[in-house]
């Protein structure tokens, strides 16, 4: 085990004790009983509760590096969408991409790069205890959530293959025991307009409910010059409903259930274009043709697309949870189901020519259910565990069309996916403050596939299935100091599956080469958590150090005809260590103080035969036949060296019945490459961003009223880039993926509860 950058760690902590900064949320948190134990009350401050090792846990008494975020905190650092997630949590970095399918998650610079829709999520994601198995359901809107709980490092052990660097852990809220309600809506000065309520209470003395709504429409921040739309824009509309019931004293059961439609739109503009550019080599298509008044610069907020291209989707889903009190301990069933279709479409010549329009389209259907059954020791019990067994069945299918010009495609795939799992997780106290911990998984996995290429002679059929046994493994030990000083070391395992390249077209060479072997890692984490001054104070640190084998990624390679493609392989080694700091701190009872920072250093420690970007030279170490760089020593993508978020908030009594309201949240992220192949052309260098709200509410929080300006210095920044030389006869062209903040905006956000 390396921890050794004293360097660095000693400037994160320098860093974090001048801003007294920390974990994003200091505000209580109900989270719903997997056992009998219950939360203590913090003396300074309310406790917050987490379900992080799916047991309810103080969040200081975890010896998990998670960092929890309120829906209060989302709301005062305006994160409505899943991809604003990013903002708030140092060590996750989130990608937007043409379509949700391919939007990637990452945590301390480790995630999923790759199109096809059969390869696992590094990072997982679940829904009240249900696991999100098709990746596009997570990107929806925020509404009604209790609290997110990220936790950094492999979660294999508890959580399954689709964990090996992390999982995101989304709470919403539960029904009410007296009648509530709440609506609220957001209107901007950028065409966005928000409205969601919420009504909630009892069904008799032993059931409950909850039903929540929520609109989001935001026609976008690009102009497309040819249809005169606005694009880069979205439009969602989510239902949710929650039904709990308790039939006896011992058992509790609950039932929920969802409906999501929403629409995208993209825009791409032009960021860089030279003037010797002519689209697909054409000597007439020249800028004035192709991007007719267009200036290609990192302001440009400006397309000119002959069509409007975007996805539109739809998604069903339902659970079944029930908790059976045995006594000695609680078992408990976790069904999910889930249903989601989206039809995506895209303009690739990115231009209004008609002569070469040519467009991508087609269809995702997905069909997947779970099934988990867990049982849990209280946790008041010197000897705690936790046991359970899982499986799940994903199906889908992909339609999927491209013409009619050049790159000429047509194909229908499908994919499966089973997983059968047993896993437990031991904890012994073998003193009353030392605590060691064991846990294992041992899992079978299951792929299939077809591919049929409509656009081939012949009309060839390709299929296969393929299945793998892994194991993980945790280890580790805790050791409590003082009630509020506690200590952790563990050692951990994380394991992703083989996989099917099918997203990017399929051939004879990818059936007969076989599926992308498992990625691997080894982590190892050490850990301090603590507080201060009667609980007002947190400060929490941990490093890690963790190894991935056989690590897979997407790569760029470019076709004859001068057209990209994306290809699924394993890059080799990679190897990420650093340090996450984050505390908070109550400076009085209406200002708070809370953030955190994390260092990252993450190298690409083996990759000889990687692909090499659009007009490299051999100067620049594009060599051999066929071309290829070795890109060992250089930074994964996506994989920032610092990653900064803090926020502050002072509510001052202003009146007898008014209260003040004054909120700051400032991120800021260092460079980063968006393509592996370290093409200079997707490098985005480091931002800060800084959100302000001002308002007044009821000392009860009743109601309030805020007025909200986000990006305050316009900081232009990009969430993703695409070179696009292969279009321009190899000549300079950069297309740029446009925050939501991508300019300065501001707005009024307002609720009423009752």
């Amino acid at each position: 085990m390396i921890l050794s950058n004293t360097t660095a760690m000693a400037r994160c902590l320098i860093v974090v004790g001048m801003a007294a900064l920390g974990s994003a949320a200091v505000a209580q948190t109900a989270a719903a009983p997997t056992d009998t134990a219950a939360p203590v009350a913090a003396a300074g401050g309310a406790d917050i509760v987490v379900t992080a090792q799916k047991r309810s846990q103080r969040v200081q008494d975890v010896p998990v590096a998670v960092q929890v975020v309120t829906g209060e905190a989302l709301a005062a650092q305006g994160v409505r969408q899943f991809s604003d997630l990013t903002k708030a949590t140092p060590s996750l970095l989130i990608r937007p991409s043409e379509q949700p399918v391919n939007n990637s998650l990452s945590i301390r610079g480790v995630g999923t790069f790759a199109f096809s829709p059969s390869v696992e999520q590094s990072v997982a994601v679940q829904i009240d205890d249900v696991p999100v198995q098709f990746i596009a359901r997570a990107f929806a809107d925020l509404s009604d959530i209790e609290r997110i709980e990220v936790l950094r490092g492999p979660q294999s052990t508890l959580y399954g293959r689709s964990a090996s660097a992390g999982l995101i852990n989304i709470i919403t809220q539960a029904p009410t025991t007296t009648f509530t309600g709440r609506i609220g809506g957001v209107v901007t000065t950028d065409r966005e307009y928000a409205i969601n309520g919420a009504v909630s209470g009892p069904l008799g003395e032993t059931a409950g409910f909850r039903l929540n709504a929520n609109y989001d429409k935001f026609d976008g921040n690009v102009r497309n010059l040819t249809t005169g739309d606005r694009v880069n824009g979205f439009r969602t509309l989510s239902l949710k409903g929650k039904l709990v019931w308790d039939p006896t004293d011992n058992l509790n059961i609950a039932v929920s259930g969802g409906y999501i439609d929403g629409t995208t739109t993209i825009g791409r503009p032009f960021i860089r274009l030279g003037g010797a550019a002519r689209l697909r080599g054409v000597a007439a298509n020249t800028p004035a043709v192709f991007a007719p008044g267009i200036v290609a610069t990192e302001d440009n907020t400006k397309v000119t697309n002959n069509i409007n291209s975007g996805t539109d989707y739809n998604d069903y889903s339902a659970s079944l949870r029930a908790s059976l009190d045995l006594g000695f301990a609680s078992l408990m069933s976790i069904t999910g189901y889930d249903k989601f279709r989206q039809f995506d479409i895209l303009d690739q010549d990115e231009s209004p020519v008609a002569s070469l329009d040519n467009r991508q389209f087609g269809t995702f259907h997905t069909h997947s259910w779970s099934q988990e059954f867990r049982l849990v020791a209280p946790g008041k019990d010197r000897f705690r565990y936790t046991l359970g067994l899982y499986y799940s069945d994903l199906s889908l299918n992909r339609v999927f069309q491209r013409g009619p010009f050049y790159s000429i495609a047509n194909w229908y795939a499908t994919n499966g996916t089973k997983q059968y799992a047993a896993f437990g997780q031991l904890e012994f106290d073998i003193t009353p403050t030392t605590t060691l911990i064991g846990g294992a998984r041992a899992g079978k996995n299951k792929i299939d596939y077809t591919f049929t290429d409509f656009a081939a002679t012949g009309t060839p059929r390709f299929a296969g299935n393929d299945s793998a046994n892994y194991e993980t493994y945790k280890a580790g030990v805790q050791q409590k100091f003082t009630p509020d000083v506690m200590g952790f070391v563990t050692f951990a395992t994380g394991y992703k599956g083989q996989a099917y390249d099918i997203g990017t077209g399929f051939n004879l060479v990818r059936q007969n080469s076989g599926p992308v072997q498992p990625e691997r890692s080894k982590d190892w984490q050490v850990g301090l958590k603590t507080q201060f001054f009667d609980r007002r104070v947190t400060f929490n640190v941990t490093l890690f150090d963790t190894k991935f084998r056989n690590f897979q990624a997407q790569g760029i390679e470019v076709l004859s005809d001068g057209t990209t493609n994306f290809r699924l392989a394993n890059v080799g080694r990679l190897h990420t260590k650093g340090v996450e700091v984050e505390g908070s701190v109550r400076a009085a009872q209406d200002l708070n103080f809370t953030g955190g920072v994390t260092y990252n250093d993450a190298t690409i420690t083996e990759f000889p035969f990687a692909q090499c970007y659009p007009n490299q030279t051999a100067a620049q170490g594009c060599t051999g036949t066929p071309a290829r760089q070795n890109l060992a020593g250089y930074r994964p993508p996506q994989a920032p060296r610092w990653k900064l978020a803090a926020s502050g908030d002072f509510t001052p009594n202003l009146t007898q019945n008014l209260d003040g309201l004054l909120q700051v949240a400032y991120s800021y992220q260092s460079g980063i490459n968006f393509s592996i192949n370290q093409d200079p052309q997707t490098y985005q260098p480091g931002y800060g961003i800084a959100n302000v709200s001002l308002g007044v509410r009821a000392p009860d929080k009743k109601w309030e009223v805020v007025a909200f300006v986000n990006n305050v210095f316009d900081k232009h920044y990009f969430s993703n880039m695409n070179n696009d030389t292969g279009n321009h006869a190899n000549q300079l062209s950069t297309l740029g993926y446009l925050s939501r903040d991508f300019n300065r905006y501001g707005g009024v956000r307002a609720s009423y509860n009752f």
